[in-house]
């Protein structure tokens, strides 16, 4: 039965409080292109992502302007490279992110996924030569973005690839260091990473996705901020419990939820294409009022970081998911609440104000979706603390069956307290400080892996 007054409420967000779709992400697979040389492939890919996603931002916008509702992003997620490129060298994978990103640029898009390979069990040469040319790739193109799945809970960690990665990231932060790191933002370590999720830089068309396939990111952290404000105004503090405030999280995650499928299924449609999945994480941005650190405020914590963060967030975590599993069949992806410190104007101001530490962003990585996401740290930090930084948080990813990721920036020539500056969606933020710097690096030194923990053995 639809009530009125939740079509009210659904309006009311839109037309007030900025509703928007985050991202409609187009995923293709790539598999078919390969060829037996470089410059085949490369024309292969090229036309393939033009033929596929030519009308992708026309018909995103068109959709987006009858229902009164923003798409902001139009994205691509692709097959991962180590599969597309296997045997040809470093120079032939530069070659074809090339040409995905010049067909990117052609047809309008704001970024596209799949510089990635999986080598939770171990790794290929195909999937050593990914890793050693993501800084080379990434200096290289605009709109590709990267990412690496290290962990998984049926695997284990594989150590030899994050203490590669700690390197890897010291090589994008020093080649990018006018920018204050900024390469380091398109790169992401993951543990059990999705093959649907639409949001960058983590995207990737997995294994078992149709051939091309429509996935949306809804958003909604401003909504869902207005909604607790208006229940607290209303019946006054004095008579709510915590459980009242999560139902109208969840309540409210719904609505943003049925909004966000409307949307992708009719752009799916227009585009002759397969819906996918709808990922209903709460993604802020910079902007004022669009906030997941406004949201733990007004939920009852003075500073962001204070003793009782982590589970309000484990709170939110759970509301979310509990309304968006209610409004869809197909929700997928990391689906949850982000925390991406410099994408979020409160979570950036808890850093500058040290309320917020890394230690605790660690521990709330723990209940939420994805992990340490835009974290700046001081461009002093070694390779193997931030191998060991990865390491921490694949861990709690693979313990608790979940997905966890790092997307980290050691900021050169900055110390703790100095201001990162990426701009756009990217934000702004204080460097953390990271404590026990250079402790770590004969536990990066082993190498090898990290088993699978016994509950892995679930079948």
């Amino acid at each position: 039965m639809i009530r009125s007054d939740q079509i009210l409420k659904t309006v009311s967000m839109i037309q007030k409080e900025h509703l928007d779709l985050r991202t409609t992400t187009m995923g293709i697979n790539l598999l078919d292109c390969r060829c037996g040389n470089v410059k085949k492939t490369c024309a292969a890919v090229e036309k393939k992502i033009r033929d596929y996603a030519r009308n992708l931002v026309k018909v995103a916008d068109e959709i987006g302007e009858e229902y009164g509702i923003q798409v902001v992003n139009k994205r691509i997620s692709i097959t991962p490279l180590a599969h597309v490129c296997a045997g040809f060298d470093a120079k032939g994978y530069i070659a074809v992110a090339k040409s995905i990103d010049k067909a990117a640029t052609a047809v309008g898009v704001n970024f596209v996924g799949g510089y990635s390979c999986n080598v939770e069990k171990g790794m290929s040469k195909a999937d050593k030569v990914l890793i050693d040319s993501i800084p080379e790739a990434m200096f290289a193109t605009g709109k590709m973005c990267s990412s690496v799945n290290v962990a998984g809970t049926k695997s284990g960690v594989n150590m030899d690839a994050v203490r590669m990665l700690g390197e890897v990231i010291v090589k994008l932060a020093k080649g990018s260091a006018k920018k204050d790191g900024f390469a380091c933002a398109k790169l992401v370590i993951f543990a059990n990473q999705p093959g649907d999720n639409p949001f960058m830089a983590g995207a990737v068309h997995g294994h078992g996705e149709p051939e091309c396939v429509i996935n949306v990111g809804v958003s909604g952290p401003g909504v869902v901020a207005r909604a607790l404000e208006r229940k607290i105004s209303q019946e006054g503090a004095e008579n709510l419990r915590i459980d009242d405030l999560a139902e109208e999280i969840k309540q409210t995650s719904f609505r943003v939820t049925r909004c966000g499928e409307l949307l992708g299924r009719q752009i799916a449609k227009r585009l002759d294409v397969p819906f996918g999945v709808v990922d209903l994480s709460l993604a802020p941005t910079p902007e004022i009022g669009d906030s997941v650190g406004e949201i733990l405020r007004i939920l009852g914590v003075d500073d962001i970081g204070a003793p009782g963060s982590t589970a309000i967030v484990a709170m939110l975590n759970d509301a979310v998911k509990k309304g968006g599993a209610f409004a869809s069949q197909s929700v997928g992806g990391l689906s949850g609440a982000f925390i991406p410190v410099c994408e979020d104007a409160e979570l950036s101001e808890a850093v500058r104000k040290g309320s917020l530490t890394l230690e605790k962003l660690e521990a709330m990585t723990s209940v939420c979706s994805v992990g340490l996401d835009m974290i700046a740290i001081p461009g002093n930090v070694d390779a193997a603390t931030i191998s060991a930084i990865i390491a921490d948080e694949m861990a709690i990813g693979v313990i608790n069956r979940k997905t966890t990721a790092v997307r980290i920036i050691p900021v050169p020539g900055k110390k703790a307290g100095d201001i990162a500056v990426f701009g756009g969606l990217f934000g702004s933020s204080a460097v953390l400080p990271v404590r026990n710097v250079g402790k770590s690096s004969r536990f990066i030194k082993w190498g090898g892996k990290i088993p699978a923990p016994i509950h892995s053995l679930n079948n």
